[in-house]
């Protein structure tokens, strides 16, 4: 079957799902592959659940005209969207970068949708299955769509342009994450930097953080610059003083405003910035920008302040590389309290260099004083400290459960993979 014709199917059926255990009756499944099972073996639970039709690329059941057998049932998802994209004129942000994209991305929707109707990356479906699917997702009323670009290796975001076509793009930074699969810095920059590639050669436009020079590096041959910073920029902030969360004093155009926002950590501020360039480019009214950033509340484990008795709990656990772990503890130093916790997961995806990462934050670490401090799992087993050791974040939870903490801040992150959430769960 052609792309067109199942773009015909898709127009009467079009909600895509790749779970049968989340399928909804007339939902159209694409039996994708995973790594301890193969979809094409739900595709007759799919159409028994209520599935519309069933794309395989196993002949799983001939004569039945509700399965659509196809070469690749990833590549036809890919070729899908890609087609589904094409029938758009609207602005297409693309967001990737090693730290603040998904928050990045949280805040310029928020902005965006003040003024437009706006389509987005939900949750973390920002990889080469989740990408297509956002984009499916967009519908005929769309004025703007916002997609977010997850990668850990070269030529994937690369690929991610071929279906997604961003008019716009924004890289966060470009920081020691996934440093096994991009193989070091200097490939993360490349790597991150395939979307400026694409902006280069289709009269692109993008949005660069000043303070950042490699960016203005990368971004050099990008036909429109729209930049924000903090001293020079088309929308320009600084920090103010807080203990909490961070306050921003932005200006445009010779008007400032402060905007009191629910994010923890001045390492925020860029992101802030770019949500608010963003919005000032596509006209968005400074008094919907201020509501907008200062209403929108971090969840799923991302700089998310936990309240929890007389504690105040930085819970960061949906991941951590060198650059973010760093940002985060030198957070924790600026804030005036008492007591200060920090219970910290290993760092995965680093590689050969893994050790020495995890020894660079145990060096920092030892230059401040701490209530206490706690590492979980990886590589922290391997070295040398003198600080608490624990195997798991469920052991470590035991251990914080027993403590009963009053009055004190504490920064909890790790990596994904450590499940660093599961200490507050004890």
């Amino acid at each position: 079957m052609s792309t067109p014709q199942l773009y015909e199917i898709f127009l009467q059926y079009p909600h895509v799902q790749t779970d049968t255990r989340k399928l909804k009756p007339n939902d159209l499944y694409f039996a994708l592959p995973g790594p301890n099972f193969n979809g094409n073996e739900f595709a007759l639970k799919a159409l028994e659940a209520g599935a519309s039709y069933a794309v395989v690329d196993e002949d799983v059941e001939p004569g039945n005209k509700k399965i659509i057998l196809v070469d690749d049932v990833l590549t036809t998802l890919q070729q899908l969207a890609k087609y589904h994209r094409e029938k758009f004129s609207i602005p297409f942000i693309a967001i990737t970068g090693s730290n603040g994209k998904t928050t990045t991305k949280e805040l310029i929707s928020a902005v965006l949708a003040t003024q437009f109707k706006t389509y987005t990356t939900e949750g973390n479906l920002n990889n080469h299955i989740g990408i297509p699917i956002t984009i499916l997702r967009v519908q005929k009323d769309a004025e703007i769509a916002v997609i977010e670009m997850g990668a850990n290796h070269q030529k994937e975001i690369e690929s991610y342009c071929t279906y997604t076509k961003p008019t716009h793009g924004i890289i966060t930074n470009c920081g020691k994450a996934h440093l096994e699969g991009f193989g070091g810095i200097e490939g993360v920059r490349k790597g991150k930097g395939e979307l400026f590639d694409y902006l280069k050669a289709n009269n692109g436009s993008a949005f660069i953080y000043n303070e950042a020079t490699y960016l203005k590096e990368m971004s050099k041959g990008i036909p429109n610059i729209i930049t924000y910073g903090t001293t020079e920029g088309f929308v320009t902030g600084k920090a103010l003083a807080t203990d909490t969360f961070l306050q921003v004093e932005l200006s445009n155009a010779g008007e400032s405003i402060v905007i009191e926002t629910q994010l923890v950590g001045d390492y925020n501020l860029p992101n802030v910035l770019c949500a608010a360039a963003v919005g000032k480019h596509f006209c968005v009214p400074t008094e919907k920008i201020k509501q907008s950033l200062e209403e929108y509340s971090p969840s799923n484990s991302r700089s998310q302040m936990v309240k929890k008795g007389s504690n105040h709990i930085i819970l960061d656990a949906y991941n951590a590389n060198p650059s973010s772990m760093k940002v985060a503890i030198e957070n924790m130093v600026k804030i005036d309290a008492g007591k200060k916790v920090l219970m910290l997961g290993a760092m995965m995806e680093l590689g050969e260099e893994s050790l020495e990462e995890h020894q660079q934050i145990l060096e920092l670490i030892k230059t401040h004083e701490w209530h206490k401090v706690t590492l979980v799992g990886g590589d922290y087993g391997k070295l040398q400290h003198n600080f608490l050791y624990f195997n798991s974040s469920t052991e470590a939870g035991k251990w914080f459960k027993n403590e009963a903490f009053e009055d004190a801040y504490i920064l909890i992150k790790g990596s994904r993979s450590m499940q660093m959430e599961k200490i507050l769960e004890a």
